[in-house]
């Protein structure tokens, strides 16, 4: 019986790695002879990095960057050498998370140490990027990462503007004489779940801009000023990108991928599936294991462990999940695919003993284990 395991990290207590090679361990106790492959797997968002390097044997690497406000950040990225590949979670340069909550406000914040870490892959070498853009803090329609890799986007008195939200009002006119020129040679996959324009009614600032920091009469004009930009940018690319589905991702970063890099915005899911080769894996499995730290309806509507199990499903494996914890509305996982769904902590316990990294690799290991010594029996 050949199983191909695809389960997405337990946040803070294993990485996807981890638990693919727990569940590994426990299956190969109950049933030696079978076997089993394991595969990195993430959304797009946070823990891509680390489950697509250490799933396809890359690097991590840090830099430092510009962060979303004045302060340097280290950001974490990854290298997949072999590949000339590179991934990236903007988060890690402009995220939310690095802005304290009394500083939010998308006028003040910027992506420019996005374009910076892009520079410095760039300059190691590397051609192609895979990057995910959820979590932002910014409203700036990408101005930060496109000034870092040499655009320069000036005023009405020809001056160059700066890189934050509070900029992009003032842009009239685009100078790309000084742009690296390697970006002409690159490609970009960007992980992007959102449909939403660059501006309007169900823009990035009307929907996102709040939970930045923005007020309404902030949202009002970050709307204005997308506009605009929209406009200068139309005239100088030829075509108009603020309407495609994404444009309005990450404050307006999807826009500055598909107008000035030639980007892809794609589904997270579908991105790293791809990257793993899973549907190759999975088209000769009799089982196929997903999961993640909590099993409920969210997952239901389209999370990871869901793209996995209606790969399974397209090639006829029976699809099982594992978890961390599962909810009573977990059900609906049935209907979207998991076959049946396992939660691994074995006895009661507290929330902080069951993330422990060594008790959580444990509980999946045994779990596993007895699931598969279930199913030799049955085969049997």
């Amino acid at each position: 019986m050949k199983i191909v395991i695809a389960i997405d990290s337990l946040k803070g207590s294993l990485s996807s790695y981890e638990a693919g090679t727990a569940i590994k361990e426990g299956i190969l106790r109950a049933c030696p002879q079978d076997t089993v492959v394991v595969r990195p797997l993430a959304d797009g968002g946070e823990g891509t990095v680390d489950a697509l390097v250490e799933g396809l044997h890359g690097e991590k690497k840090l830099l430092r960057v510009h962060g979303p406000l004045t302060d340097d950040v280290a950001c974490k990225y990854g290298i997949i050498a072999h590949e000339g590949k590179a991934i990236l979670e903007m988060a890690e340069a402009a995220g939310l998370n690095q802005v304290p909550a009394h500083l939010r406000n998308p006028l003040y914040t910027t992506t420019y140490g996005v374009g910076q870490v892009i520079a410095q892959a760039i300059s190691d070498g590397i051609r192609k990027f895979i990057i995910g853009i959820g979590g932002s803090a910014t409203s700036d329609c990408g101005l930060g990462m496109l000034q870092a890799l040499g655009y320069v986007f000036c005023d009405a008195d020809g001056q160059p503007v700066g890189p934050n939200g509070i900029d992009v009002e003032r842009v009239v006119s685009v100078d790309d004489s000084h742009v690296l020129p390697e970006l002409a040679d690159c490609e970009f996959r960007i992980a992007c779940d959102v449909n939403n324009p660059l501006y309007g009614d169900l823009g990035a600032p009307a929907i996102y801009g709040p939970q930045k920091g923005a007020t309404p009469e902030i949202v009002a004009r970050l709307d204005a000023a997308a506009r605009s930009f929209a406009g200068v940018t139309a005239r100088y690319c030829g075509h108009d990108w603020a309407h495609v589905p994404g444009a309005g991702a990450a404050g307006g970063l999807g826009f500055a991928f598909l107008a000035y890099l030639h980007g892809q915005l794609q589904s997270g899911i579908q991105i790293i599936l791809d990257e793993i080769n899973l549907d190759a894996e999975v088209q000769d499995a009799d089982v196929v294991i997903t999961g993640e730290g909590r099993l409920d309806r969210q997952t239901a509507m389209g999370k990871a462990p869901i793209g996995v199990a209606k790969l399974g499903k397209k090639y006829g494996a029976t699809v099982l999940a594992f978890a961390g914890c599962v909810s009573e509305d977990a059900r609906q996982c049935n209907t979207a695919g998991i076959d049946a769904f396992f939660p691994i902590p074995d006895r009661a316990m507290s929330l902080e003993e069951a993330m422990n990294s060594d008790e959580a690799y444990k509980n999946m290991t045994n779990t596993a284990e007895q699931v598969f010594r279930l199913i030799r029996t049955l085969r049997a």
